[in-house]
């Protein structure tokens, strides 16, 4: 995916963010946010699409880290649990989450064709689920919903080019 000096930078705003409110959260609970928990979480945000943990793992070995994959899995576990990051089941990678800590679902609009992910937050979505769920005697232990489709910028691209 191309991205503008002007992205850069607003990632990098955004990746800095996320590692101040990593490291301010995992104050508050008495957790080690250690200096690979911390390089997983800054590679993922750095990335403007989510990453596979393999990808993960050869950013690390570009750094000239020695590592494994359960390396890298125990990191991501880590980061999951304490709400830092989302994994996206139906593409099997990671992508950062815009409110960490927080306890809420996962809602995504994933573009098929850059990999481009926006996380949503919107509560009536949330409770419609949980009135179903519930309607249906069903106790929820996760809710993540992923929808796949085509961005906005996708979308006039493939336009164009049909043009």
């Amino acid at each position: 995916m191309k991205q503008s000096s002007d992205c850069s930078s607003l990632q990098l705003t955004t990746t800095q963010w996320a590692l101040s409110e990593a490291e301010t959260v995992c104050q508050q609970r008495g957790v080690r946010l250690t200096e690979l928990r911390r390089r997983v979480l800054e590679i993922i945000w750095n990335h403007s699409s989510p990453l596979g943990a393999y990808a993960i793992l050869d950013v690390l070995r570009n750094d000239g880290r020695q590592g494994a994959p359960p390396t890298v899995y125990r990191a991501l576990d880590f980061l999951l649990e304490q709400g830092f990051i989302h994994r996206l089941a139906s593409l099997n990678v990671f992508t950062g989450c815009r409110q960490p800590g927080a306890h809420h679902s996962g809602q995504f609009l994933i573009c098929r064709d850059c990999g481009q992910v926006d996380e949503l937050s919107n509560l009536t979505v949330d409770a419609a689920l949980r009135a179903e769920a519930m309607a249906r005697d069903f106790e929820v232990s996760a809710q993540t919903v992923e929808v796949l489709g085509r961005c906005l910028m996708c979308r006039n691209e493939a336009s164009h080019h049909a043009n």
